[in-house]
């Protein structure tokens, strides 16, 4: 998502907290710039979908030695607003962007309850998290100028100041999984990342963003499962990834990772494979996701639902990135 990327087709691993440790997701990263990835991203997560998971490393504190260790463009997808001051937020954010110039983008969300019911405070309905969330975009970006800022509203800020500012700003990039999300977003954000949909619904979302005046690159984060064995490669979707196949507001509201492996016990293949591209032929799986960025995404971020990556970024390395990066998908 950085600025100069436009007109190329980038493809991105994405480092998943809430599934992997910490340490193995740095080398997972590492390893990828060597197979050819040109890009990351990573979740920001307090608790895991599932039990199963059993990881939610912080991912500002592996932030800095991703991209201390790789030449990685990289982003993260934060919830300002509850479990994040957005002061905080700014700052965290120009340090990294001031520390590793051009290479950092954070993409600002409403957030899930299983990660801002820590604070104690009441979860909002939609309206409410989303008219909190401009809120916190206008104090990044206020901060982010080198203004002092004051704020009384949905949250509040006392006279802050952020004092080690970039030469540029980080990107703020607006999260959608709906159009009427990527519509609103168009009025602040500096580009647009959402998750793969059916192909009717992405393409709807692409344009809904771009029609409400939408700038900067489109980007698609790709939910798969590759194994050498089919069998093995629905399975691994299955026992990692089936908590995450239920529409908003059942994602959004659910509280905890023991509610989300209740709710997802009984959820059949099909679903998962609704959510997760399922398969061990790496041509077909490439067809697929090379489909799905000829929508208009100049950036592709892969994200195995595995929780082991070496494997995965070590094929997909050198039989898919080289297809669908370069001059672009269609080509």
């Amino acid at each position: 998502m950085p600025v100069g990327m436009s007109g190329m087709t980038t493809i991105g691993l994405h480092a998943s907290h809430e599934q992997v440790h910490p340490t193995a997701l740095l080398s997972a990263v590492q390893r990828a710039q060597e197979a050819g990835f040109g890009a990351a991203m990573c979740s920001d997560h307090f608790a895991p979908w599932s039990e199963r998971q059993g990881h939610s490393g912080f991912a500002w504190s592996w932030l800095g030695a991703a991209l201390a260790t790789t030449d990685l463009p990289m982003g993260v997808v934060n919830a300002p607003g509850q479990r994040y001051h957005p002061a905080i937020v700014a700052q965290a954010s120009a340090t990294l962007a001031a520390m590793f110039p051009g290479r950092f983008w954070v993409a600002l969300g409403s957030g899930e309850n299983a990660n801002e019911h820590i604070t104690g405070d009441r979860w909002p309905d939609k309206a409410a998290r989303d008219a909190r969330l401009r809120e916190c975009v206008e104090v990044i970006r206020a901060l982010h100028a080198g203004e002092e800022v004051t704020h009384h509203g949905l949250v509040t800020v006392d006279r802050a100041r952020v004092w080690t500012l970039p030469e540029v700003p980080p990107l703020l990039i607006g999260p959608a999984v709906s159009v009427e999300t990527a519509r609103a977003h168009a009025a602040w954000a500096d580009g647009l990342i959402t998750t793969n949909q059916p192909i009717e619904k992405l393409r709807a979302i692409a344009a809904a963003y771009r029609d409400a005046g939408g700038r900067g690159d489109l980007a698609l984060q790709v939910h798969l499962s590759w194994a050498p064995d089919e069998q093995a490669a629905m399975a691994i979707a299955r026992d990692q990834w089936r908590t995450n196949t239920f529409a908003p507001p059942v994602c959004w509201d659910v509280d905890s990772p023991e509610a989300f492996d209740i709710i997802g016990e009984h959820v059949p293949d099909s679903q998962v494979r609704g959510t997760v591209l399922v398969g061990s032929d790496v041509g077909r799986l490439a067809d697929q996701i090379a489909e799905l960025a000829d929508v208009g995404f100049e950036q592709v971020y892969l994200h195995h639902v595995g929780q082991h990556l070496e494997e995965f970024v070590d094929v997909f390395g050198e039989h898919v990135v080289p297809r669908l990066s370069g001059a672009g998908v269609a080509a």
